[in-house]
């Protein structure tokens, strides 16, 4: 019996990675940026130290590790629910490219702003 190949461990492997860092280090950065700054519970940093933590090289990474692991589990997620959720196997095709499409876009725009500051 012939089994059919798919590449769905592959896209399964990227949502796993981008639910794991998404739901680890977004909130931390909500607390900080949206809570903990704006209450004044600490001081916001200046633009210039800001602007060198962003070009340091493991900085650059890890905001392009976040956003496109992040893209990866948005799109696998929302595939499923149209697929389950909402009943649309019938466009296949058409939400698969969809989604990974829109994650690889984002992806490749996240890889020239992070590594092209």
């Amino acid at each position: 019996m012939a089994t059919k190949k798919t590449n769905d461990p592959f896209w399964w492997t990227l949502f796993g990675a981008g639910g794991t860092i998404s739901a680890f280090f977004i909130p931390v950065h909500v607390l900080i940026m949206g809570i903990v700054i704006p209450l004044g519970w600490a001081t916001a940093p200046d633009y210039e130290s800001l602007l060198e933590l962003a070009q340091h090289p493991v900085s650059r990474l890890y905001l392009f590790a976040l956003i496109s692991l992040s893209l990866f589990h948005w799109a696998h997620r929302f595939r499923y629910t149209l697929y389950d959720g909402l009943q649309l196997k019938h466009l296949e095709l058409f939400i698969f490219t969809f989604c990974y499409g829109t994650a690889i876009a984002g992806t490749v725009i996240a890889a020239f702003l992070a590594f092209g500051l």
